[in-house]
């Protein structure tokens, strides 16, 4: 046994120096044929460059040679430790990096469906190492919570609550473009329902007696449906699009006490193109009416129950011209029904419409939230105020089968409105175009439409005369305002601005933070002190205190200036530069 076993010992010794002498020579053959590989592709000879050849042999199964690299060098200039690539006996022409490879700007991954989470577990799952300032944006946004009725209201200003205040830091870039879905808006559906109703106008006056001396051609009523219809399309896909890839800015803007109110205005779009469609209303299937006044229903169940039992979201402190979209849904919807052949739904919206319009009504009026004047831009909401009344006279006419005594009540009162927002010319003049423009399209629209039904049933010289010159400024309104939003969409480019009102913290943003960002915009800070609330002038303690604060040099002025609001603290290092701004 013992010689046995020293015989395999032996054989398995003589197998290891062949091996050893094998790769030997394969080492010595390599290096006497670079000289001449080099030679043929004119690359430098071993005279010229040193080179050095690496030749790796594979491990035994018996594990002996595991890790055992052989290197040979050639001139002696390259010592046995250092290891140089092997020379490339072709041109191999670099290979570009692929955009996955490079950085992706991580800082609207907040407002996206997914928010990074999928990305960030692939990343994990490819053990690639992630970046400690992604880590730690993705755990500060993990957070569900979108911002409180009342942070809107304390970071956002204007009756619209669409300006950031100067205090506030946007937790989105302000100096630069965001994506374009980021910055398309709900209230973009303002351009369908002004299109759209100019649909429902061109039928009207191809159907109503009133109307048969101008002879309207059915053309009309088909160019602009199948526009409406366009327009419908495409903003409702685009919108669709933003709510797949930017869900949780869709739910900002679902959340933000204003903006809540133009999510009934796709529903009420398509009403219109349902109105407006070229055949008879009441060939359509009641299912379609069912479809689209479900949505209605379910938001006013909502921003209903909300101005009467909220706190933060009640009426008497998010009342805003807009809250009209909220209302008018229910009254073109009666008016639908009616036409369709229906009796109870109509009437059923019609009561629901008519109740909360004339809590709204009394309360912008008298102007409880803010009581602060609106600013030039935002002048055309006010035609909202036409629109609720003057559909409400159509629909309980189409309800009650004639132009009776409530609904003429309903239409003199949204022609008194309509007069006396035309004669105030300040409010087309001075302020620069946006998306706000839409606002005079549809209720100069709905006017026309209640004066071509008022005509029929008080058919005169006059009566004629003023619904076809109310129709002729709704026609020249829209196209007006239509031709604008194209030029300013395409040939401008600045339609859709950075929607700041969605890009505001959860949180009030620390002192320190606030004065970072006055001294990057270059504001004055004068403008944040001002801008501080509940600040009495004419208290003696804040006064005093001010007083006292300012004649340390080495403090802020604007801490100077809190120390009357009962702020003690210091000015940091930093804030102290900030009297130089």
């Amino acid at each position: 046994m013992a010689g046995l076993a020293g015989a395999g010992a032996g054989d398995h010794h003589d197998v290891l120096t062949e091996a050893a002498d094998a790769g030997r020579g394969m080492m010595e053959a390599a290096v006497s044929s670079v000289p001449a590989v080099a030679g043929v592709h004119g690359e430098s000879t071993p005279g010229d460059t040193p080179l050095s050849v690496s030749i790796n042999v594979p491990a035994s199964r018996s594990g002996l040679h595991s890790g055992i690299k052989a290197r040979t060098s050639v001139a002696g200039a390259v010592p046995d430790d250092t290891e140089v690539q092997q020379p490339r006996l072709h041109a191999q022409p670099e290979v570009p990096r692929s955009d996955s490879t490079r950085e992706r700007d991580r800082r609207f991954d907040q407002f996206k469906t997914f928010n990074g989470g999928l990305e960030r577990q692939l990343s994990s799952l490819r053990r690639v190492p992630e970046d400690p300032s992604v880590a730690d944006s993705a755990s500060n946004n993990s957070d569900d919570d979108v911002p409180t009725a009342d942070r809107y209201f304390a970071a956002l200003e204007g009756p619209e609550l669409d300006t950031l205040r100067p205090t506030e830091v946007a937790v989105l870039p302000k100096d630069e473009q965001w994506p374009f879905l980021l910055r398309f808006p709900i209230s973009a559906f303002g351009m369908c329902l002004g299109v759209n109703s100019q649909a429902m106008l061109w039928k009207t006056l191809e159907t109503e007696p009133s109307m048969a001396f101008l002879h309207v051609h059915p053309t009309a009523n088909y160019v602009f449906w199948w526009v409406s219809v366009a327009l419908t399309v495409v903003v409702s896909i685009t919108y669709l699009l933003k709510v797949v890839f930017y869900y949780e800015a869709v739910r900002r803007e679902f959340h933000h006490p204003v903006r809540v109110n133009f999510f009934f205005a796709p529903w009420i779009a398509c009403l219109f193109l349902v109105k407006g469609e070229p055949r008879p209303v009441w060939e359509i299937h009641h299912v379609v009416y069912n479809l689209l006044m479900l949505p209605i229903l379910c938001l006013d169940l909502k921003i209903y129950g909300q101005w009467m039992s909220s706190g933060e979201r009640r009426l008497s402190k998010v009342a805003n011209p807009s809250n009209h979209l909220a209302v008018v849904g229910n009254f073109v919807g009666a008016l639908l029904g009616a036409k369709m052949g229906l009796t109870e739904l109509p009437i059923f919206f019609f009561g629901v419409g008519l109740a909360h319009y004339a809590v709204l009504f009394v309360t912008l009026y008298q102007r409880l939230p803010t009581n602060v004047q609106l600013p030039k831009e935002l002048h055309p909401v006010f035609f909202l105020f036409v629109a609720a009344p003057s559909v409400a006279s159509m629909a309980w006419a189409r309800i009650s089968g004639e132009f009776s005594d409530a609904a003429k009540l309903l239409y003199f009162v949204s022609l008194f409105l309509y007069v006396s927002l035309v004669v105030r010319i300040n409010l087309f003049t001075g302020f620069r175009f946006s998306l706000a423009w839409w606002a005079y399209t549809f209720p100069m629209t709905s006017v026309a439409l209640a004066t071509a039904l008022y005509a029929s049933e008080v058919d005169n010289l006059l009566t004629r005369a003023l619904a076809v010159g109310l129709s002729a400024i709704a026609v020249v309104t829209v196209t007006a305002v239509l031709a604008t939003t194209v030029y300013h969409a395409f040939v401008r480019g600045d339609l859709f601005p950075n929607d700041v009102s969605i890009a505001i913290t959860r949180q009030k943003p620390k002192f320190s933070n606030i004065l970072t960002h006055i001294r990057s915009s270059g504001s004055d800070v004068k403008d944040l002190v001002l801008s501080i609330p509940n600040f009495n002038s004419n208290s003696k303690h804040s006064s005093s205190s001010s007083s006292r604060a300012s004649n340390n040099t080495s403090e802020c002025p604007v801490m100077a200036h809190m120390h009357g609001r009962g702020f003690d603290g210091r000015c940091t290092t930093g804030c102290r530069r900030t009297s130089s701004l």
